[in-house]
């Protein structure tokens, strides 16, 4: 492994081969997951679209092999609002591999209005599904992730859980229901939940690491087509114009992603980013923000959710 001294700039778009890797992304039948999963597709390495909808996922698979020859890419079916459908999600995928490299958490809902919905298991739609679902997920991941040499988990935070706070006594947002807060909430708790996982890891001596990422500010109207994934329109791209100066497209969004699963000199606990006031740019290690080091507050949220999905976390248990 190369010293921090002597290798070379990460350039997002000379990614280092990852021939034999495998890589499971969630939600990579578009958005920032679609642009991960092609991205990664790129090094030669296989990937994995987690997806609900089998329709969107071939659509995504036939984009990727469009645009990377000899793409290594296939998909299965995961719904993580069903959390009693993980397993056999899981099974299926250990009859196609014996190791997982690396799972990125990306896929989230976020939903703009009223009224709240909920889960088939009774849980808050975003919390449910952006923490809870990628929570058991990893639990039942980890015979896989253990598998592999050095495995990493990568949970896709938000920019928008920066200024939300975990709420322990209302996790569900029972009691006062705000779409956008909710949604900024269930993300924070996903990002708690990737650091205290790599604390926990390494108590275990496990060969996997736990890294978070965000993306900035990503939108559709600064994202490149890839139809029928993405379609931007000319007049999309004109009125964006002006965005652009301090936010990116979603293929820039996945970056920090793509260099918590490939960059060998990053750790387990880091936080990855972009660049410019973590809002655009090339992808960068930033400090871990202040409310993430709240180390009773994780321990906690971590309980709750063991709780609340069943997971038992094994090796990951410390």
């Amino acid at each position: 492994m190369p010293s921090a001294s002597s290798a070379p700039p990460w350039n997002v778009h000379r990614l280092p081969r990852s021939d034999g890797r495998v890589f499971l992304v969630t939600g990579g039948n578009a958005g920032i997951g679609y642009f991960v999963a092609e991205q990664l597709s790129s090094t030669g390495a296989t990937v994995v679209l987690g997806s609900r909808n089998p329709a969107k996922a071939e659509a995504a698979t036939a984009s990727i092999r469009d645009r990377v020859p000899g793409a290594r890419v296939r998909a299965v079916r995961l719904d993580l609002a069903d959390l009693s459908s993980l397993e056999a999600a899981v099974a299926s995928l250990e009859l196609e591999v014996e190791h997982l490299d690396a799972v990125v958490h990306n896929a989230g809902v976020a939903l703009d209005d009223p009224p709240r919905e909920e889960t088939g298991d009774g849980h808050e739609l975003m919390f449910g599904t952006n923490h809870l679902g990628h929570f058991a997920l990893t639990d039942r991941l980890m015979p896989l992730l253990s598998a592999a040499p050095a495995a990493r988990v990568v949970t896709m935070g938000s920019f928008a859980a920066k200024s939300e706070r975990i709420d322990l006594d209302d996790l569900q947002s029972r009691r006062d229901y705000r779409p956008k807060r909710a949604y900024g909430r269930s993300k924070l708790a996903q990002m708690y939940f990737g650091l205290e996982l790599d604390r926990r890891l390494r108590a275990a001596d496990s060969v996997v690491a736990s890294v978070v990422a965000h993306p900035g500010g990503a939108l559709d109207s600064l994202t490149p087509s890839r139809p029928p994934v993405h379609v931007r329109t000319a007049g999309a791209r004109l009125g964006a114009a002006p965005a652009a100066l301090l936010l990116q497209g979603k293929h820039a969004g996945a970056w920090p992603a793509v260099r918590a699963v490939l960059d060998p000199e990053v750790r387990g606990g880091q936080l990855w980013g972009p660049r410019l006031f973590g809002l655009r740019g090339a992808p960068r290690r930033e400090a871990v923000w202040n409310h993430l080091t709240d180390l009773s507050l994780a321990a906690r949220l971590w309980e709750a959710s063991c709780d609340l999905t069943g997971a038992g976390f094994g090796t990951a248990s410390g």
